[in-house]
């Protein structure tokens, strides 16, 4: 903040200093918009301000809501088949493809291996599937469905229209906004914030 922008408003009553840093926080704004604008070669609305920093008009926070409703939707679904969603998430992933190693299914979940090495684990000691070193290569686990794990498969086929039907809007619709998801993901995943 200039010095002599930061004087006037200290040197004025109650009501004009909080007038005076919100007429800066919505400047000081704008600037770093414009900056961003700049550097990632985006278009930037000309009523973007302060306004912007409300809750509800964050992108953000509409992902993180939409996700924890559809955790809470699929939690009865899954208690049913005694998986957690990070369960689901996997047996789905080895439904696809079995007898596959922990990085191919970290790399497929976008999940590291301290996280996924424990829930297999459980998976593994709940009967759903087994985990052995490769033969060829003792460094590589490999995780393969067991017969109740796969057996599972059928149980779970409902689900997706489960789903479908809770969201109450057109499958269309829902396949347009995955594939807009997905290409969400993948611009935010090469963002140079991304390694900061």
């Amino acid at each position: 903040m200039p010095a002599a922008q930061s004087r006037r408003i200290a040197g004025s009553g109650g009501k004009s200093v909080r007038e005076g840093v919100r007429s800066l926080r919505a400047t000081y704004c704008v600037i770093s918009i414009d900056v961003m604008a700049t550097v990632y070669g985006v278009d930037v609305p000309p009523d973007l301000g302060e306004g912007e920093l409300r809750l509800d008009r964050q992108l953000c926070f509409a992902l993180y809501a939409s996700s924890l409703a559809m955790t809470k939707v699929y939690k009865p679904l899954l208690d049913d088949l005694g998986l957690t969603y990070p369960q689901y998430l996997v047996m789905m992933a080895l439904w696809e493809r079995d007898h596959r190693t922990v990085g191919d299914l970290g790399e497929q979940l976008y999940l590291d291996s301290g996280t996924l090495t424990p829930l297999l684990k459980r998976m593994e000691a709940s009967g759903l599937l087994t985990r052995e070193r490769a033969k060829d290569d003792e460094r590589r686990v490999l995780v393969t469905l067991t017969s109740d794990g796969r057996a599972l498969r059928e149980q779970a086929a409902r689900l997706p229209m489960e789903i479908a039907r809770a969201a109450q809007v057109p499958l269309e619709e829902i396949r347009d906004l995955r594939e807009r998801l997905h290409r969400l993901r993948e611009h935010l995943a090469a963002s140079p914030l991304v390694d900061r």
